[in-house]
């Protein structure tokens, strides 16, 4: 840990104190702990989710990737970089869209909701509809087209039905298509109790750089209702995928430091699922770089930091894959970590730390040296606010995927998604059991209402902590010598984590982020 010389410093909340005129935060060198918090606050960070809000609401509900909204959130980022000295970068990347159909013929005429899976392919088809081993009663747990012997006797070329649970999306897609299946419709599963799984989902089917299309037939999700209505006897439909190439936009806004081959970088993604204006996810981490940007745009950092808004992370974390890609390996040599902020002020929240150490959960992908530093960096903030927290899982399931695949040490704070909150947990951080962390996760009510001002408050100032502690020095994570953070202040020994989800080492997972997009 980087620590000062001298006495400790209390580091309070900036909702604890009086914070300083705006102009004096604006114009200042906020180059010390205290300084740095006491201008990142909630109210800070709700009024740039207010300008996504109203984006949202003048672009039909939605700042989803390839919409006027998100161009519109582009266009606020930019301008509040501008306004507060940081330089700021339009970068574009361009994907395959799809535009899709899913439209019930018979024994009833329905336009059913619906979102196309990340790592479909491509095709239009109108066949009878047939239920693989689907459950429509009870809780509807089910394996439903997890194994090949579920096709038995499929008939080739129909509509493969199958429901969520057990299994990842990918294998049930996969094991459709083995069958001779013509499409796949993959519908929620129906359950309250995991998560209220009744809504549309947005399948992945863990497509890579080099696989975008997992399966060659077209996939697409909806909702329980749909499923149900799919799965009466005498059902044909018509399912369509037509992929369509877009140009989309990442922002990047740098603040120069005295060492420029040492960069701080720091991340978000800007887009919203179509379904909502995306206020919560992830308008809060957007927001929450915001207000650090205006906070620390007087400053001179030791190291350059760089912040990145992503574009098109809710259909397959594009925007970051793309811009690493787009870097030589001498540029991507020059980032010393990465830092990502994900949902940070979740309804019914808990404090989550992505977990570099596998404390709680066995990490499914690698794990760059230096990672556990950023975690104990964070860790720290939450020692120092006498806050409890935990680990979640450093799972790879955002946007610090395609640098910790370059070997860029990584970390990030999450506060939770779809998973229910345990009575334990209640104990801990209040809220209420037996709900969702966010029960509005991907829905059009993830709206200004949607998030929680304690969870904003404090973690606006941990994102503000861990980047001016690496803006001064990352000699923790990689070895390259750097300076004190200025002011009397001594950072602590990590308390330690709750470990409050289930199992040893991970038996549910903590961070959930995208969880019904990624596994089912």
């Amino acid at each position: 840990m980087v620590a000062t010389a001298g006495a400790a410093v209390p580091l309070t909340a900036s909702s604890s104190a009086a914070a300083p005129a705006d102009k004096a935060c604006d114009s200042r060198n906020n180059n010390t702990y205290s300084k740095l918090l006491e201008c990142v606050s909630a109210e800070g960070v709700t009024k740039h989710l207010e300008a996504f809000q109203a984006i949202a609401d003048a672009n039909g509900g939605t700042r989803a990737t390839d919409t006027p909204g998100y161009q519109a959130s582009v266009d606020y980022v930019v301008e509040v970089l501008e306004k507060s000295g940081w330089s700021a970068d339009v970068v574009p990347f361009t994907y395959n869209a799809t535009d899709t159909v899913l439209q019930q013929l018979t024994p009833t005429s329905a336009a059913h909701p619906h979102a196309g899976a990340t790592g479909t392919g491509e095709g239009d088809v109108t066949a009878a509809v047939v239920p693989v081993d689907v459950n429509l009663s009870g809780t509807r747990a089910n394996t439903s087209g997890c194994e090949a012997a579920d096709f038995a006797g499929f008939p080739a070329g129909a509509i493969a039905l199958v429901q969520r649970g057990t299994c990842p999306f990918a294998v049930k897609a996969v094991n459709a298509e083995q069958a001779g299946a013509s499409g796949v419709v993959i519908f929620n599963q129906g359950d309250a109790s995991a998560g209220d799984r009744f809504g549309v989902i947005s399948p992945t089917l863990s497509p890579t750089p080099e696989n975008p299309t997992v399966v060659d037939i077209p996939v697409v999700g909806t909702s329980f209702a749909a499923g149900q209505s799919l799965a009466a006897a005498g059902s044909t439909a018509r399912v369509a995928v037509e992929f369509r190439e877009v140009t989309d936009y990442n922002v990047i806004g740098e603040l120069k430091g005295e060492v420029d081959d040492n960069v701080v970088m720091a991340g978000a993604h800007l887009d919203s699922v179509p379904a909502g204006p995306g206020i919560n996810d992830n308008g809060s981490g957007s927001s929450g770089l915001l207000d650090v940007v205006e906070a620390m745009g007087g400053s001179k950092p030791h190291n350059t930091v760089r912040f990145a808004w992503w574009g098109a992370e809710e259909i397959g974390l594009l925007g970051s894959s793309a811009w690493v890609a787009q870097r030589t390996q001498a540029e991507k040599d020059e980032i010393a970590l990465y830092l990502n902020f994900d949902m940070i002020g979740s309804p019914n929240y808990y404090f989550g730390i992505y977990d570099a150490d596998e404390s709680s959960f066995v990490a499914p992908v690698p794990v760059p040296e230096g990672s556990e530093h950023i975690e104990e960096t964070l860790e720290s903030f939450y020692t120092v606010r006498s806050e409890p927290y935990d680990d979640s899982a450093f799972s790879g399931r955002s946007d610090y995927q395609a640098f910790i695949n370059n070997g860029i040490p990584s970390g990030g704070l999450f506060t939770g998604a779809e998973v229910v909150k345990t009575p334990q947990q209640q104990a801990i951080w209040g809220g209420v059991a037996g709900e969702s962390f966010d029960q509005c996760y991907h829905l059009a009510c993830d709206t200004i209402d949607n998030v929680n001002q304690e969870a904003l408050d404090v973690n606006s100032d941990a994102v503000a902590f861990a980047v001016l502690t690496y803006a001064y020095s990352t000699e923790g994570v990689n070895g390259v010598e750097g300076r004190n953070v200025p002011g009397r202040f001594t950072v602590p020994a990590p308390a330690g984590p709750e470990h409050t989800f289930a199992g040893p080492l991970g038996g549910d997972d903590g961070h959930d982020h995208d969880h019904e997009a990624v596994a089912s």
